[in-house]
Formats: structure tokens, sequence, C-alpha cells
């Protein structure tokens, strides 16, 4: 099992904060198919993961990041200053 997080809109659109998720994907972009896959609030959430970042286990990272021991994964629209 995996944290999954979600902040911003992407909480909004998925309608939950957190939750936790049984897979068998070796990395983000796989962990994202199969979210995608379940139901369209997640394929909404997710349609375009170039506006979102990803952090594993809080550390920044990329898509294509390994998750095999990964405890925690976060889904957040990019930050903007000012």
């Amino acid at each position: 099992m995996i944290d999954v997080l979600y902040f911003a809109w992407v909480r909004e659109r998925i309608g939950i904060p957190k939750e936790q998720v049984s897979t068998n994907a070796t990395t983000v972009d796989e962990l994202v198919e199969e979210l995608k896959s379940r139901e369209e609030r997640y394929a909404l959430a997710f349609s375009d993961v170039s506006a979102l970042r990803v952090a594993v286990d809080q550390e920044l990272t990329e898509f294509s990041a390994s998750i095999e021991n990964a405890r925690e994964v976060a889904f957040f629209p990019p930050m903007t200053g000012g």
C-alpha cells in the first residue's frame, strides 16, 4: 500500500485529499495510468500531467521516478511566486 496525496485543484477534481492505494506500478507514470483507469474524476485530474508536479516521499521528482519502495506520492500544481 502507498499513500497518495492530492493538493489544490487536483484534490478538488478527485474529491479527496488522500487515499491508500494498492498498486503494481513501479513508477509514478504507471501509478498515474492506474489511477486514470479507475474512473472519470481521476482521468480528468491527470489529463495533462505537464500541469502537475509530483513528490515521492516528500522529494520533488519526475513522473519517470521509481515508487518501488515509496511510502507516499503527492500530486500538486506548480507553485507560483508573488
